[in-house]
């Protein structure tokens, strides 16, 4: 529940507006990066700067303050292109554009305002072809720690259709994160990621999720979040075999060195359980029957956007559920995760 309870957090700029410095000034240990640190994910532009200055592969790109010039960018290099506000935006800030028109209608919707004070800069940057898959590593400012890996489903509905969500649904492990896969991106990104952070005075600490495009040149940074995605986090945690709280003790002690994370060879895989109407606009307050009980060795229902009502749950999110299976094989854990869809009664 911690992970939850930190992601909500993060949603709501807590983090990134300082919480771990107020900790610390305080004398209390805590998870989670410095406010400067948490510039990683909070300013995009900031990530492409640090990538350029310290070779760590990632997507060309420029940053702007004013449309014209990112249009004129926009017709110099033509589309498929990239359009993302600077800022966080509850991770919807981002446009993949395929015509020019597209591309600009994002920049300005994003000056326009389209997405708060995040906007205040757009970052533009070049499409890249391959496979996406996620990477997480815990970071106690000296040393990083391989967790694993997670590949997540970020479109509304089937067939990789609809509009971008927060994800879907995930599995970990992700297949294209082989181990000399992971090995490059630890060598290449994460470790000189903690180099230049720490070198800038912000040494990192807490848990980086390095969101990767696995080209044919290999891994490149699309983007950090400093803190456990979802759905990602769900599956990672079923796969989770150590105790996590010692990992994160480690992590927030600054004695990384002396721990090995564990996890199950088994697939794990969370199907999102979405209200009617998301992401655009979800629909609040119907009741959902048949969620107890469905718990046990192979499957964990992770409440997301519920509510107790008069003694009822109720959905009171857009991503209400995530329901996530362990299997043998990803078809396995799927089965085992939509067999329990198929006993929770919720009006769709």
């Amino acid at each position: 529940f911690g992970a939850f309870i930190r992601e909500q957090l993060v949603r709501e700029g807590v983090e990134t507006a300082g919480i771990v410095d107020d900790l610390a000034a305080a004398g209390i240990k805590a998870f989670g990066p410095s406010q400067a640190a948490a510039r990683l994910e909070s300013s995009k532009g900031f990530t492409k700067d640090l990538c350029r200055d310290n070779n760590i592969p990632t997507a060309a790109y420029e940053r702007f303050s004013d449309a014209a010039a990112a249009k004129a960018y926009i017709a110099a290099n033509g589309a498929p292109i990239v359009i993302k506000a600077d800022g966080l935006a509850a991770g919807k800030g981002v446009v993949v554009a395929m015509t020019v028109e597209d591309a600009n209608a994002a920049v300005d919707m994003i000056f326009e305002g389209g997405f708060g004070a995040a906007g205040a800069q757009v970052v533009i940057e070049e499409f890249m072809r391959g496979e996406e898959a996620s990477f997480f590593a815990l970071c106690d400012g000296e040393h990083a720690l391989a967790l694993a890996t997670a590949q997540d489903h970020k479109r509304a509905f089937d067939g990789d259709k609809g509009p971008n969500t927060g994800g879907m649904g995930a599995y970990s492990p992700a297949p294209v994160m082989t181990d000399e896969m992971c090995r490059r991106t630890m060598d290449e990104i994460i470790f000189p990621t903690l180099r230049a952070m720490r070198a800038r005075g912000a040494p990192f600490k807490g848990v980086l999720f390095a969101g990767l495009m696995i080209t044919d040149d290999g891994p490149k940074l699309i983007e950090y979040n400093v803190r456990f995605g979802d759905p990602e986090c769900q599956v990672l945690m079923l796969r989770l075999q150590s105790d996590a709280l010692d990992l994160l003790e480690a992590t927030a002690r600054g004695t990384l060195a002396e721990v090995t994370p564990e996890f199950s060879d088994e697939v794990a895989l969370t199907v999102v359980y979405a209200a009617k109407g998301y992401p655009v606009n979800p629909e609040k307050g119907s009741e959902i029957k048949g969620v107890d009980g469905l718990d046990g060795d192979k499957l964990k229902v992770f409440h997301a956007g519920t509510a107790r009502r008069d003694g009822r749950l109720v959905a009171n999110g857009g991503r209400v559920l995530n329901i996530t299976a362990l299997g043998a094989t990803v078809a396995e854990a799927r089965e085992r995760a939509y067999d329990a869809i198929d006993r929770i009664d919720w009006p769709e």
